[in-house]
């Protein structure tokens, strides 16, 4: 409200002004093109060109969006370029070797390889524990979650195909000291994003009674 006027002041902003007078088949071509139509792309199916300079910036931009109670930020993603997949990929030897002291020199120069596959490579990192008390991990989880969805929809909205892989390594000291990951910090998982080559044929998305059920009267 306006100090001294029963007027009211339209805080919407542009975007909330168009959904509103949006119909309901604008709303089903929307849901359609970004959401139904988002598939998970392999990171052996991600080649370049990755998203540029606004690209990125409006795909990571989107991760703000997401629910978060408190205003914690329970998550950050760590961007892996070129020049640094090499100590990712050290990481990925080490965290073998930690867990398996036989491996093979095949099996680590495989796991090795895991680190130059995407031409964007991100890791999610949820802060699971700290800030406020009374704010539950779970709650921080799903958020972190809703800012992994919003990256993976915008990159999908503006032509990129994406993946999110994880694997042991992710609870592995290695990758831990590489990411500098505090106490009551974990990494949830990496996201790959670049132009994809070749898509595999969408999925049978399950139905909607399959998921969800009407809580009786009594």
């Amino acid at each position: 409200m306006v100090p001294g006027s029963d007027a009211c002041v339209s805080m919407a902003s542009p975007a909330e002004v168009r959904m509103a007078g949006a119909t309901p088949g604008d709303a089903a071509d929307l849901l359609a093109a970004v959401i139904h139509s988002r598939q998970t792309v392999l990171p052996k199916r991600l080649d370049h060109p990755a998203p540029d300079a606004s690209q990125l910036a409006l795909i990571l931009g989107s991760a703000a969006a997401a629910p978060d109670h408190g205003q914690l930020t329970p998550w950050r993603f760590v961007i892996v370029p070129e020049d640094a997949r090499s100590r990712l990929a050290g990481a990925f030897a080490a965290s073998l070797v930690e867990r398996d002291s036989q491996a093979t020199p095949e099996q680590v120069e495989q796991a090795r390889e895991k680190a130059y596959r995407a031409p964007l490579l991100m890791l999610a990192i949820g802060q699971l524990e700290s800030g406020d008390p009374d704010i539950d991990a779970s709650e921080r989880l799903i958020s972190a979650g809703c800012a992994i969805q919003n990256i993976l929809l915008t990159a999908h909205a503006i032509g990129f195909g994406a993946a999110l892989t994880s694997g042991k390594a992710l609870k592995s000291q290695a990758l831990r000291t590489l990411f500098d990951l505090a106490p009551g910090e974990d990494a949830l998982c990496f996201i790959n994003i670049g132009t994809p080559h070749k898509r595999k044929p969408a999925r049978q998305r399950p139905a909607v009674d399959s998921y969800v059920s009407v809580l009786a009267n009594g």
